[in-house]
């Protein structure tokens, strides 16, 4: 979500979104068609003044371009996949129904799926890729079983995979709080959406897309997300890189962000009481400023 206008940041998205306020602009960015269908439905009487894009944030430069418009006073970047998706079962995103092993957000753009996923690679690349974006324990367990799974009968759907990596955990080990495939699904849809590279060139386009005051908000919904955002705007906020021992500085990095939370926002009880999907969300906001030549 990207707001372009006159006012301050604070609270302008969410007003700007229902028409209220004259004089901005909102530009929502979605990869995902179905989600820019219905944004596009909803919002059909605000045309002007509230623009639903498909693509990438990551290419937020170039949407920009296109929309003629050079500088922004908002951004939110709500990360990761929404309750819609998630309760599609003919999208794969969860283990919860029984549906085709896709996970792609956006169809449309081809590439792999889920289930090219667990039936082509080796089991060496499967248990990188689910120790690395699932933070499994037992990616490799998890990766023999699947490889094991696959040579009598292919894996199809979301179904095949959630009963093969509860086989392959021992009941003894399986998490309190969520589901032993949880980790598991949310690395496959990592890597099927590329969706730390998205992330690491979105927040640098978004950086360079606030004007001076314009206000970054990152909500995050686990850990690999969270680090990644913390550290990127860690190192905008920093007026110099070099090494600590080094006496003087030859970086000519200057601060272009103030950390305005430099610890994230949690949801209360109060609201995942309501929204128990809000337990994991994390909140990271950043204010752009004027860099002295």
């Amino acid at each position: 979500m990207v707001v372009d206008g006159t006012l301050g940041a604070g609270g302008v998205t969410a007003t700007l979104l229902e028409g209220v306020l004259p004089g901005g602009r909102v530009l929502a960015i979605d990869r995902d068609p179905a989600a820019v269908q219905r944004g596009r439905e909803r919002f059909a009487g605000s045309a002007r003044t509230v623009l639903v894009e498909h693509g990438d944030f990551a290419d937020l430069a170039g949407i920009l371009r296109h929309h003629g418009i050079d500088a922004v006073d908002a951004v939110t970047l709500d990360l990761g996949i929404s309750s819609l998706q998630l309760d599609d079962p003919d999208r794969g995103f969860s283990f919860r129904y029984d549906g085709p092993l896709d996970m792609r957000m956006d169809p449309s753009a081809g590439g792999i799926t889920a289930a090219d996923i667990v039936n082509t690679w080796t089991s060496d690349e499967l248990a990188n890729v689910i120790a690395t974006y699932g933070e499994e324990r037992f990616a490799r367990a998890v990766a023999a079983a699947l490889v094991r799974r696959r040579s009598e009968k292919p894996l199809r759907t979301t179904t095949d995979l959630r009963e093969c990596v509860e086989r392959a955990i021992p009941r003894r080990y399986w998490p309190r709080r969520i589901h032993p495939a949880t980790r598991t699904f949310q690395a496959l849809r990592l890597e099927v959406n590329h969706e730390l590279e998205s992330l690491e060139r979105g927040l640098q386009a978004t950086i360079t897309s606030l004007r001076p005051g314009g206000r970054l908000g990152v909500i995050s919904f686990h850990s690999l997300e969270d680090t990644l955002v913390k550290n990127a705007l860690h190192v905008a906020a920093q007026n110099c890189l070099c090494p600590p021992q080094q006496p003087l500085c030859t970086c000519a990095h200057r601060a272009s962000l103030f950390l305005h939370t430099r610890k994230a926002i949690k949801a209360d009880a109060v609201e995942i009481a309501t929204n128990p999907r809000a337990r994991s969300a994390r909140l990271r906001v950043a204010e752009k400023l004027a860099v002295a030549p």
